[in-house]
């Protein structure tokens, strides 16, 4: 009786020194997804993960590689399956490090800059490492376009309207009950809006993302100064804890975010030969602090102003189209805004947090009808107040006996009849009005709209 009661007694401490020996102990963290970003500048690799983890990020080159060691870490995730198109990743090869470490290793293309950092869990995603492969061999804010000039304004330039569509990539941005994400609604708003831009003579449109990925909030408005833009325009789309709140935004800097904005130009001595761009061409470089001081507020104030009266004008076609969250322009530090030399603006499109306004947003028709009116609104404001140098100023200092002009670049569709019958005219006045001798158009084809 003894016997058998000790060796009952010591049978599971035994078993489980056993089960140790023959089964490892899993390592801490899984890493249990993955997705690639591919963007104009950079590539975005993030993992899911169970939780924080501490990891190493290293280049190595000839053959260009980057390792990154994730420490007591395990793969769970398929990384052979990734869609590598459009980025600088030839291969990832992953193995067991060091017993419980991963070791995963990108084969690249060429060498470039790695910076990693994790987020914290949101509304769609789990704990993360994010991983950008940074193109320091040409990137897009080197290859911003110049002004592009209106072939028929004898050499007047184009009013340029950079669109920022807010977040995307790993951001998703504010997501509706239904599951409607931010950056997938104003991604094509602002497309939409872009393309209603470049439809008007006088008028270009740059976009700061042409697809789902992320930019960071002061490389937007790098673009911005890069593309030369007269307006920024970002495009997002509002939330709140309640499903209650409703209705469409339009906010221009605060003057506490452009104090704060201009104490960070002054102090960093960089800046000063940067601020070259926008409408104002606003440089720094050489002064002394206090005329610097002067000139950027000189400067912030001229935009905050002109922000102010676009919003204004933007603010009312969109009360045309939909609801209004506040009846006049609000004022906001947002990061977007605060560039000194160029008027820039966010619209909150709608609360998406609404199940309304989210089934609104969803929809194509309903977006269509928000970057029409912006779009009339933008109009709106530089008919009054064209930036020096435009097709639109030389067109307004042209105007005579006080009647307006406008332009009309013909579209594939457009019918003469059509025209006019959108501009409450007749085809026969159309046809006087730009010595037509008869009543066909070609695609591409600028007309003159008299004054109704």
């Amino acid at each position: 009786m003894t016997s058998a009661k000790l060796s009952t007694k010591w049978l599971w401490p035994i078993a489980i020194v056993l089960a140790v020996l023959v089964f490892p102990a899993a390592a801490g963290t899984r890493v249990e997804g993955a997705r690639i970003w591919p963007a104009p500048d950079h590539t975005r690799l993030v993992l899911d993960t169970g939780g924080q983890l501490e990891h190493n990020v290293f280049s190595l080159s000839s053959p260009a590689r980057l390792v990154i060691d994730l420490k007591n870490a395990s793969l769970k995730a398929d990384l052979a399956n990734l869609d590598l198109s459009g980025s600088p990743i030839k291969r990832i090869r992953s193995a067991p490090r060091n017993g419980n470490d991963l070791r995963v290793v990108l084969d690249l293309k060429s060498d470039i800059k790695p910076r990693s950092f994790q987020l914290e869990p949101n509304q769609q995603y789990g704990h993360r490492l994010v991983v950008d492969l940074i193109d320091e061999g040409g990137t897009r804010l080197e290859k911003a376009a110049k002004p592009t000039v209106t072939q028929d304004s004898a050499g007047k330039r184009d009013v340029i309207v950079v669109i920022d569509a807010g977040h995307g990539g790993e951001d998703p941005g504010a997501i509706g009950p239904k599951g409607t994400r931010e950056k997938d609604v104003v991604l094509d708003m602002a497309r939409t809006l872009a393309n209603l831009i470049n439809k008007q003579p006088g008028y270009t449109a740059k976009l700061t993302r042409t697809g789902d990925y992320y930019i960071g909030l002061r490389n937007r408005t790098l673009l911005a100064r890069k593309y030369n833009a007269d307006l920024f325009v970002s495009v997002h789309a509002d939330a709140f804890r309640t499903p209650q709140p409703k209705g469409a935004s339009v906010f221009a800097l605060s003057q506490r975010g452009a104090t704060s904005e201009t104490a960070r130009w002054l102090a960093n001595s960089e800046n000063r030969s940067d601020l070259i761009g926008g409408a104002g061409g606003l440089s720094l470089d050489g002064r002394d602090d206090m005329l610097a001081g002067v000139l950027l507020d000189l400067s912030m104030t001229a935009s905050i102003n002109a922000s102010l009266g676009v919003g204004s004008s933007i603010l009312g076609k969109l009360g045309g189209v939909a609801k209004l969250h506040k009846p006049g322009v609000e004022q906001a530090a947002f990061a977007v805004l605060k560039s000194p030399d160029i008027p820039s603006i966010l619209v909150e499109a709608g609360f998406i947090s609404n199940p309304q306004e989210e089934k609104n947003l969803a929809t194509e028709w309903y977006r269509n009808k928000l970057a029409g009116a912006i779009m009339k609104g933008i109009n709106d404001y530089f008919q009054k107040s064209p930036p020096p140098g435009t097709l639109l100023a030389w067109q307004k200092q042209n105007r005579q006996g006080g009647d307006s002009i406008s332009h009309y670049r013909i579209q594939r569709g457009d019918t003469l009849s059509g025209v006019a019958r959108k501009n409450q005219t007749t085809v026969s006045e159309l046809m006087q009005f730009n010595d037509l001798r008869d009543d066909r158009v070609m695609v591409g084809q600028t007309i003159r709209i008299p004054a109704s």
